[in-house]
């Protein structure tokens, strides 16, 4: 790909998907060589990549021995080849990022010789247009419109500024396989983003050499089927519970193959399900591989990750789970029943959500905040593990990377810090 010399090049026409397309154009030079679907030894399916640049050796290292578990340190990011294409991504309306977000544009294409992604409202934005100093960086950035453009051959590595919100929403250009991102902490909130940006050049220029640890964060594949629970009437909501479910499924249930699939996502947070605008409560029924678990009334259920463990479910009351373990977390909120406490299920099993028989109103369902939308009779929501995780770049390993954001955003032994703070400042002034 030839680096732009004009204004900031944008992605090729034929990149985007075809109901958007204006005017044909070259289609950018692919980056990836294909994909590889391997059988984890504990049971999960994980989808390693086999890219032209970069490789996450060691996550299927002794993939044959069952039962074997995983030792997290062997989780290291190597490079078959030096990346070229890095994704920078900014968090929006923030002045106190355009300093930082302009030095590290200016490291990456002048020093490191980068072909440097970034989204065009960024590009696009005042502060940078009026700034001649950046104008020659500026030319040669690459940008890209969300929902318009696809990046997801074209980038190596992905580098946010900002807070947990811009990994967020990094993971949602990246519906299938993910770059490894490295995440700074420029934010309101750390639990994602270890490393920070005083020592960008040293750090970014670690991450190049290769050999970083790597935490692989799971995401859930989501699906929103419409007409999943055929109809029966009217008076079929007003059966006894006996009398509505056939070995756990309710009556009308249809196949897999049935309903109209309107939406399928990658979560890396949470899929929450909530009474939306109604002074209702929320009444859905929760199936766990097809059966039925239990009816929550309240308001509402988050389904997440153990990354979103730290997010909405943490303030719902449940327990945080390190990144590293396989599994899905159900927590309600504020519910009706105080007997239903948050769950924890192994990774891999398909929940299910639909609205039940007898609620009053319909529910609301969002994804990592982002496309709410309304759930209704004989809609249903199928969530699962999702064979493309997220690989985080760890500042110095994942154990210590993940207490170290408990300890900082939870403000975990404020005191002792600071007593062993004043202590050395003491003992300093003694000496002097």
């Amino acid at each position: 790909m030839v680096r732009p010399s004009g204004p900031p090049a944008q992605l090729s026409e034929s990149a985007r998907p075809s109901k958007h397309r204006e005017h044909p154009s070259k289609s950018p030079k692919r980056r990836r060589e294909g994909k590889r679907l391997q059988r984890r030894g504990d049971g999960h399916e994980q989808l390693l990549s086999e890219t032209e640049r970069r490789r996450l050796p060691s996550q299927h290292e002794h993939s044959d021995l069952p039962g074997h578990i995983q030792d997290p340190a062997s989780q290291r990011l190597t490079w078959n080849k030096p990346p070229v294409n890095v994704l920078v991504i900014r968090k929006i309306r923030d002045e106190s990022l355009v300093g930082p977000f302009k030095e590290l544009c200016r490291f990456l294409v002048e020093e490191k010789q980068m072909m440097v992604y970034v989204e065009r409202r960024v590009a696009d934005d005042a502060s940078l247009s009026m700034d001649e100093t950046f104008g020659s960086i500026r030319n040669q950035l690459c940008t890209f419109r969300e929902g318009y453009d696809d990046i997801s051959d074209c980038v190596d590595l992905i580098i946010c500024l900002g807070g947990d919100g811009t990994l967020l929403y990094a993971s949602s250009l990246f519906q299938g396989s993910v770059p490894p991102v490295m995440a700074f902490h420029l934010g309101s909130l750390g639990f994602l983003t270890p490393f920070k940006f005083e020592s960008y050049k040293t750090e970014v220029a670690k991450v190049f050499e290769g050999n970083a640890a790597i935490t692989l964060r799971s995401r859930l594949k989501v699906k929103v089927v419409k007409d999943m629970l055929q109809r029966t009437g009217q008076e079929s909501y007003g059966r006894e519970p006996q009398q509505q479910e056939h070995n756990g499924l309710p009556h009308g249930h249809t196949s897999s193959e049935a309903g109209k699939v309107t939406l399928q996502l990658q979560v890396l947070n949470e899929v929450v399900v909530d009474r939306g605008p109604s002074s209702y409560l929320s009444n859905v029924d929760l199936y766990l591989d097809g059966r039925l678990i239990t009816s929550v009334q309240g308001d509402g259920v988050i389904v997440s990750t153990p990354t979103g463990s730290t997010a909405y479910a943490a303030a719902a009351g449940a327990s945080m789970i390190h990144p590293n373990v396989p599994a899905i977390m159900v927590t309600p909120i504020c519910p009706h029943s105080l007997s239903f406490r948050p769950i924890v299920v192994p990774a891999g099993v398909e929940l299910m959500i639909t609205l039940s028989p007898d609620a009053r109103n319909t529910a609301w369902v969002s994804f990592d905040g982002r496309k709410r939308q309304e759930i209704q009779h004989g809609d249903c929501i199928k969530i699962t593990t999702s064979c493309y995780p997220v690989p985080s770049i760890c500042c110095h390993d994942l154990v210590y990377d993940w207490f170290e954001s408990l300890a900082q955003c939870l403000h975990w032994n404020v005191r002792k810090r600071q007593a062993r703070l004043a202590d050395i400042s003491d003992s300093s002034d003694t000496e002097n």
